[in-house]
């Protein structure tokens, strides 16, 4: 990271670096998060004074949270555990009340903005915004009331140097009312999601998609993963707040106050990955994939169960392939690990169980003794994700819509086959990784079946050309990268 930042930088996210789990002899233990956002916060361990807010998930976490003074964790934030050695590195984790979590983050934050923002209603049916959503957004406002009020304290009266960085779409309302608790501190905001067209942003209640877009308006630097998704939110701002938006400059203009509008796309960390599958456990998984898959090629996927995520039609793509492309029965297998996502939600429970019975139908249609068309595995298994990695011919990637997803930048990195990535177009990352992967519109079954018949058959020579251009454009913004940026267009702002 260039420059050693100063003083104090706040960090808010609603899933934070660690989490807790409790024993069967009553101790806590903790865990480190994942992900490119955790990696590249986690930089500034060592180099800033950190002070991560987020929320406490269960049981373990609050009782963490209780335990510690002001809920605030001593923890490490350093990749390999080792304590910072510099600056003090602070998590505090915010005990909110558990129905105004709920109602705030499964009824708002996932099944409203979530679904806004992935185009996912079912129109004729949803949204329904009547009472029961009103009680749900009071909730989710006294939620990003709590993270702003934390932050505020973090920042103390009047510390020199302290910057807010604010994450993603559980906290779009922090910006807003963070600067209204401490005029002039630095604020940014990013969005890790897609930003929903004007029209359809528009089936919220109008109050409610103005609060959204003000609030992230009280930021200085609002930040996002392509600039289809910045240019989405521009429009936004122009149409329902009729905010002036320069977009030469990138910039909106609304209640005196000015924001940046930057794209910050988050890439992988190249080394750390290749040296994580590396180890002895995910050589384990090699042997045993091997020995399931054979002389075969193999078409991966690694998803969590998501509805934007596309699982279903991939699935039909795959089944399409092997109906209209009998060659390649016995020749190939599908590696499909889907993990479990948000069980808590109604739709996502009967979205599983739809991704299950379609896997069992393809295996009960193609499979022989001795050729199993798919592998579905739907338990969390990180070590086995990057061993399919490692051993995939194609990696399939065919959300509906997505922020980034870095999957798709994670298997060209590892693949020791060159593997062919056939992405949706609606993917952040496909403005990136457009050169070398197969593009497909993700409702398009048979044009999808069609990219894995392509990928399946290319020749090395274009295989390896592929791989090389998406590998190189994957590790071009690792975490820390993705971070200065924000930092510097943070620190720009305060040059105006």
């Amino acid at each position: 990271m260039s420059g050693e930042p100063a003083g104090r930088v706040l960090i808010a996210s609603n899933r934070g670096p660690v989490s807790f789990s409790l024993g069967d002899d009553g101790r806590l233990t903790t865990r480190r998060g994942g992900g490119g956002m955790v990696s590249g916060l986690s930089a500034l361990a060592g180099r800033a004074e950190v002070l991560w807010v987020c929320a406490a998930l269960n049981d373990a976490d609050r009782a963490a949270a209780r335990a510690a003074p002001d809920g605030q964790l001593d923890v490490s934030l350093t990749a390999d555990g080792a304590p910072p050695g510099g600056p003090a590195s602070v998590v505090r984790m915010l005990d909110i009340p558990a129905p105004v979590f709920d109602r705030a983050y499964n009824g708002v934050a996932n099944s409203t903005l979530w679904f806004i923002h992935h185009l996912l209603y079912d129109t004729p049916n949803r949204p329904l915004f009547g009472l029961a959503f009103r009680r749900e957004w009071e909730s989710f406002r006294a939620y990003n009331a709590a993270f702003a009020d934390a932050l505020a304290e973090g920042a103390g009266p009047r510390r020199a140097g302290a910057r807010a960085m604010v994450q993603d779409y559980h906290l779009t309302l922090v910006p807003r009312m963070l600067a209204q608790r401490r005029p002039g501190l630095p604020i940014a905001h990013f969005s890790h999601t897609p930003w929903a067209p004007v029209d359809y942003f528009a089936l919220l209640p109008d109050d409610v998609a103005r609060e959204v877009l003000e609030g992230i308006l009280g930021a200085d630097h609002a930040g996002f993963h392509a600039q289809r998704w910045a240019s989405a939110f521009l429009d936004c701002c122009e149409a329902m707040l009729g905010a002036r938006v320069d977009r030469a400059a990138q910039t909106v203009r609304h209640a005196g106050h000015t924001t940046t509008v930057g794209v910050h796309p988050l890439g992988v960390d190249a080394p750390q990955l290749r040296a994580r599958a590396a180890a002895d456990d995910v050589q384990a998984h090699v042997s045993a994939l091997t020995q399931v898959a054979g002389d075969r090629k193999l078409i991966v996927r690694i998803d969590r169960t998501e509805l934007s995520k596309n699982i279903v039609r991939g699935l039909a793509a795959y089944r399409e392939l092997l109906i209209t492309r009998p060659q390649w029965r016995g020749r190939v297998t599908h590696l499909a690990f889907a993990y479990p996502s948000r069980h808590d939600l109604p739709e996502y429970r009967e979205y599983t169980a739809t991704v299950q019975r379609t896997a069992r139908e393809i295996v009960d249609e193609f499979g022989t003794e001795d050729w199993l068309p798919l592998v579905l595995q739907v338990n969390d298994d990180y070590p086995r994700s990057l061993a399919a990695y490692r051993l995939a011919d194609v990696l399939l990637v065919n959300p509906v819509r997505d922020g980034m997803n870095l999957v798709a930048k994670e298997g060209p990195l590892l693949s020791e086959r060159g593997c062919v990535v056939v992405l949706s177009r609606e993917a952040g990352a496909a403005a990136e990784l457009a050169e070398g992967a197969l593009l497909v519109n993700p409702y398009d079954v048979s044009a999808t079946a069609q990219a894995l018949h392509e990928a399946l058959s290319m020749d090395s020579a274009e295989r390896n050309r592929r791989g090389a251009l998406l590998a190189q454009a994957s590790a071009a913004c690792p975490p820390q990268r993705w971070l200065a940026g924000q930092l510097s267009a943070l620190e720009a702002t305060a040059l105006r």
